[in-house]
Formats: C-alpha cells, sequence, structure tokens
C-alpha cells in the first residue's frame, strides 16, 4: 500500500468534487462544445503540472540550493493548511472569493482560458499538489517509480476530466452538503498525511528527533 501513497495524496488535494462547483459557474453560458473543451485543457493541464514537478522538480530544487528536508517542512505546512481549508469545506488549494479568484475570473472574462486560470492553477494542482509530487519523486529510488508518479498524473486527470464532464449531475444528486462531506473526509485523510510528511522533514532537519 505504500506506493499508493502519493495517488492518495494527490487524490486527496486536487479533490475535483469540490471544485465542481467552481466549474458550473465559471462556465455558465457555456455551449456543450465550449465546455467539452474546457474539461480537456482542465484535465491535460493538471496532468502537465504533476509530470513536471515529478521529473524535474528535484532539480528545480537543487538549483536553487534548497534542501529536500526544509522543503518537506514546508510543503508538509502547505498540506496541513489546505487540510483545514477541506475540513471547513473549502477546495484544498483556495477559498472562494478571494482576490485571487476575483482577478482570475476577469482575466477570464476578457479571454484567458479559464480552465488553466483558475480552475487548475490554482484550484486543483496548487502549491501543496506541486509539493507533494516533488516530496515523493525524491522518494523514488529508480525511473520506474518516477514513472509511475507520472501515471499517478494520468489518474488525476481522469479523475478531473470525470468529474468536470459530469458536474451538473453530480452537483444534482450530491448537492452543496453532499461535495461538503465529501471534501471534510478527504481533508482528514490529508491531515494524517501532512503530519507524516512534516516529520520526515524535520527528521532530516534534527536527526537526533528520529530517536
Amino acid at each position: 500500500m505504500e506506493f499508493l501513497k502519493p495517488l492518495i495524496a494527490l487524490l486527496a488535494i486536487v479533490n475535483p468534487l469540490a471544485v465542481v462547483p467552481f466549474f458550473i459557474h465559471y462556465t455558465e453560458g457555456f455551449n456543450t462544445a465550449q465546455k467539452r473543451r474546457t474539461v480537456q485543457v482542465a484535465a491535460f493541464t493538471a496532468f502537465c503540472v504533476i509530470a513536471v514537478c515529478a521529473m524535474v522538480g528535484l532539480q528545480i530544487l537543487a538549483f536553487f540550493s534548497i534542501s529536500l528536508a526544509s522543503f518537506q517542512v514546508g510543503g508538509g505546512m502547505l498540506l496541513l493548511i489546505s487540510a483545514l481549508n477541506m475540513l471547513n469545506a473549502h477546495p484544498a488549494e483556495a477559498k472562494p472569493h478571494t482576490q485571487e479568484l476575483e482577478d482570475a475570473a476577469d482575466k477570464a472574462a476578457q479571454g484567458d482560458s479559464i480552465a488553466v486560470v483558475p480552475l487548475t492553477i490554482p484550484l486543483l494542482t496548487g502549491p501543496a499538489a506541486m509539493s507533494t509530487v516533488v516530496i515523493y519523486a525524491d522518494r523514488a529510488s529508480n525511473v520506474w517509480q518516477h514513472l509511475a508518479l507520472v501515471g499517478y498524473g494520468v489518474v488525476v486527470a481522469g479523475a478531473t476530466a470525470l468529474c468536470f464532464a459530469l458536474a451538473t449531475p453530480i452537483s444534482r444528486v450530491l448537492g452543496r452538503t453532499g461535495i461538503n462531506v465529501m471534501t471534510r473526509l478527504m481533508g482528514l485523510i490529508l491531515a494524517a498525511l501532512a503530519v507524516e510528511v512534516m516529520a520526515n522533514g524535520l527528521g532530516g532537519l534534527f536527526p537526533p528527533l528520529r530517536g
């Protein structure tokens, strides 16, 4: 089950179900073809973000001379903040009605693709998701494990595409309450994973803590 931890963490953070209301809001007035295109672009962009972090994330850290232990502590804190947001039934990467989302919505109205901003970044694959992929990429001991992380990106993209494609029936069946319950459950799982990541990072920074 250890090899499934990155996938569980990613699905908990991305949690496309929680972003369904945003998808419905930002695609209001779109025709069927436009919605389909938005789903495809959002899913593909989510995959690209995860794949890039899995393959070159560690090299980026090395370029900036950041130790992985420090990144684990910082990334773990981001995950914990995301988990707390989710426990309050907010999306993992951002709370609704922040200035960032309002600015993104304004840009979308000017013609920028809402599939990339704000749906994929920051609502789906923001800093917490990127941090998670880089942390687990460091634990990969061979090229196959790195490719597995890229494969998890495919799974996340598929889950995103499925939820967005079925956004209207999902929203109708689950309702706001159902989506909130799902978000809180995923937040609880993510909180446990965040503590584990932070513990590993602190152990690297302060070896005596390892016991």
